[in-house]
């Protein structure tokens, strides 16, 4: 449970907090994935993609304190993810290391522990972003390192200038106000730093210098294939060759696997399948765009698919395999979009986009998603894609209309979008969206079963919004869902890059404010991923007058808010006009009772609860349901 004034979290006043190994490595494993980014972040691009990762995660896990206890030189007030002076102290050490490597002309660990990162034989590096990370990345690379740390601190933590100047500082850095103005430079774009560009916890793999390798290991491996035979022909049985069995030998000709090369063998679907199929979804898509005919254009984007070279962008939804396909897969669509040739290929299993400029294959993307099981409103649309801050699709052949509506303004009727052969005019898509968040603009498509909406969120397939109790949501175009929504919308943002299939916003309960002042409104959104897990449940709250909820509790891969158990528990510590505070508690119709504990005692019937609290109080909270089962709160 985090505590939240509508107006601010709480932080303590006091300075320089003792900070142990256990409170420091807690923070460290709560919050890896975002210490790994920001030494990423901080690390010089020059190192290279595959050095910088293993080296950021090398800075963060040797960030402990080397004594069982250290006094912190961070101020409580400065400590980040909710004041914890474990997170603070870490965070530090991250930017003073990574700063220390950066001054190094070669920057490098000296002598790692056996166990810090290492990997023979593969280079890794995080996947692929746009041309905007990339300019991102070429502009912070021209920084010094201080002013790198210092643009990183004010985007990522979202710290102010006094407190990133303390970090500096702190870190060595000579000239911590330089660096500040050096780095006012480069535009803010906040949202690109959280970008699958910059995350070195999701990687791709490749292979090393093959030829290199060959070259240094020829002769141990002759050696080791002469031995090899030898024993081979004394021990294997008559029957086969060893493990591959009756396998054919490397590199044999495979009717499947050439056919599967062969832009004359792709799938086409007749454009009027869909009407008379069994079931609508991408099998049944007919190909469309102008260049379905250009042989040359999709013999390209069949090899790169099966054997992306060097120069080859490839990016992939969490749990999405990039193999080549098993047979001719079927052509969704080929045509120009914007400045690029674009084909979209469905293998029964995944969407795989092409890309390449115009005037050339110099910078080809290939891009894979994972769409196992999609059917009807899932494979309504497809990204084609985004250039200027917009986002195409190409839709459905049974969509009959598309619009795009923003998600904050729910009275707001929705302005038409144009369909040309089922492309879609441009759109602003929220993906793209550095800064605050204002507005999120989503695609409102109808079809078949009516209207419904679905959100851009740095994918192939736009993730899926419905409304109301788990177990049987409606469409979120609706204006129950348009309501419930429209404070929640910005949400969304967490969900980016990370294979989500539909998220379902259910306002679980009401609760009358202590001081008079109006209802606070309890939402749980859940975001469901094409993989299974991943899932991400969010407990988010709205108090009177508040454009914007605020989420006060979340959980990873809990059954909370979801069809399999539809219960949610939920607390937040809220601040009265009149300067007190409360423990406010909701839960959803099935609880009966709510009691807390830890930080404050308390029990109440029903599914709220409100008691006086202090300052930064924290309490565990549990409640009983109307079977008897007892549910914790998610934190």
């Amino acid at each position: 449970m985090q505590s939240q004034d509508v107006a601010q979290r709480h932080t303590k006043t006091a300075a320089g907090p003792e900070v142990g190994v256990d409170q420091a490595e807690a923070a460290l494993v709560e919050h890896y994935p975002r210490l790994v980014r920001l030494a990423y972040l901080v690390l010089p691009p020059g190192l290279g993609r595959g050095r910088r990762v293993l080296t950021a995660h090398a800075l963060v896990q040797r960030a402990l304190p080397r004594g069982r206890r250290r006094k912190s030189v961070i101020p409580a007030q400065s400590a980040g993810r909710d004041g914890d002076p474990g997170y603070a102290f870490v965070r530090q050490e991250v930017v003073r290391t990574a700063l220390a490597a950066a001054r190094r002309r070669r920057p490098r660990l000296s002598t790692p522990p056996p166990l810090l990162p290492r990997v023979w034989g593969l280079r890794l590096f995080p996947r692929s972003g746009g041309a905007d990370e990339l300019a991102l990345d070429q502009r912070l690379s021209a920084l010094s390192g201080p002013a790198r740390a210092a643009y990183v601190l004010r985007g990522l933590e979202r710290l102010p200038d006094s407190t990133v100047r303390g970090i500096l500082a702190s870190a060595g850095a000579d000239r911590p106000e330089a660096a500040l103005t050096e780095a006012n430079g480069v535009p803010a774009q906040d949202a690109l730093l959280h970008s699958p560009e910059f995350d070195p916890c999701s990687l791709q793999a490749r292979p090393t210098d093959l030829v290199r390798r060959r070259q240094h290991t020829k002769a141990a491996l002759a050696a080791a294939a002469a031995l090899a035979v030898c024993g081979a022909l004394v021990t294997l049985p008559g029957g086969g060759w060893g493990p591959d069995g009756a396998a054919a030998p490397l590199y044999a000709r495979n009717p499947a696997a050439e056919a599967a090369l062969d832009p004359g063998k792709l799938v086409r679907i007749a454009p009027a399948a869909w009407r008379s199929a069994a079931r609508t979804d991408f099998s049944v898509w007919p190909a469309r765009g102008t260049l379905t005919g250009d042989r040359a254009l999709l013999r390209r984007a069949l090899a790169v698919w099966a054997r992306p070279g060097e120069t080859v962008r490839v990016s992939a939804t969490p749990g999405t395999r990039t193999g080549g396909p098993a047979g001719p897969p079927q052509l969704l669509y080929a045509g120009d979009v914007d400045s690029a040739r674009v084909v979209i290929l469905y293998d029964g299993l995944r969407i795989a986009r092409y890309a390449e400029p115009r005037d050339g294959t110099v910078g080809a993307a290939l891009d894979f998603a994972r769409v196992d099981g999609a059917t009807g409103t899932e494979a309504s649309a497809l990204v084609l894609g985004r250039s200027d801050g917009n986002v195409r699709y190409v839709t459905a052949p049974w969509v009959r209309g598309a619009a795009q509506r923003d998600l904050m303004k729910p009275d707001a009727a929705p302005l038409p979008l144009p369909v040309t052969d089922g492309v879609t005019a441009p759109l602003a898509s929220p993906a793209l969206r550095t800064g605050g968040c204002t507005s999120w603009n989503v695609l409102q498509l109808t079809g078949p079963s009516g209207d419904q909406l679905h959100t851009d969120l740095g994918e192939l397939v736009p993730a899926h919004l419905t409304a109301g109790r788990p177990g049987a949501p409606v469409e979120a175009a609706g204006a129950e869902g348009l309501h419930a929504w429209a404070p929640f919308a910005c949400s969304l943002a967490t969900e980016r890059s990370v294979g989500v299939r539909g998220v379902n916003a259910w306002a679980f309960a009401e609760q009358r404010l202590p001081d008079g002042s109006g209802a606070g409104q309890w939402v749980c959104t859940r975001a469901e991923t094409w993989r299974g897990g991943g899932t991400a449940a969010l407990a988010q709250f709205r108090t009177p007058g508040r454009t914007a909820g605020a989420v006060v509790a979340k959980g990873a891969d809990v059954a909370a808010c979801g069809p399999r158990d539809p219960q949610v528990l939920a607390g937040v510590l809220w601040k009265a006009r009149t300067g007190d505070w409360y423990l406010l508690a909701a839960g959803g119709p099935d609880v009966t009772a709510i009691r807390a504990s830890g930080g404050i005692t308390a029990a109440g019937q029903g599914p709220l609860l409100a008691v006086k609290a202090g300052q930064g109080t924290r309490a565990d909270l549990n409640g009983t349901l109307k079977d008897g089962r007892t549910i914790g709160g998610l934190r």
